[in-house]
């Protein structure tokens, strides 16, 4: 996954989701549960780079983060629970689909165990 587009049809090929603008910026595109409007993927570009920010396990942060270069701290939100991605062609396509995977049933698990 090297483009937006990709990105945002992965992320919108799950169960009730909907792309999203919040911030009226349309570099900032979102990817959001319809249920209870939470973001579980956010794409943007920053410093020249297609970034894209996943809810990721605590557990798992850290492999992620050493395995990939271009898997960071989440830019602009909760570094222990957010990881920021650089779509730069070093993750492979098919980690990319899983964090993405993950990211979404964290953020339904999420809305699942409150009630």
């Amino acid at each position: 996954m090297k483009t937006r587009e990709e990105v945002l049809t992965y992320g919108l090929s799950f169960k009730d989701t909907y792309q999203d603008a919040p911030f009226h910026d349309e570099n900032w595109q979102l990817v959001r549960l319809k249920k209870n409007k939470k973001a579980f993927l956010w794409t943007y570009e920053k410093d020249g780079k297609l970034c894209i920010n996943i809810k990721v396990d605590p557990e798992w942060r850290d492999l992620w983060r050493n395995t990939y270069a271009s898997v960071l701290p989440g830019y602009h939100q909760n570094k222990e629970h957010w990881n920021t991605v650089i779509l730069d062609g070093t993750v492979p396509e098919k980690e990319m689909k899983r964090m993405i995977a993950e990211s979404y049933d964290l953020v339904c698990s999420g809305t699942s165990a409150k009630k």
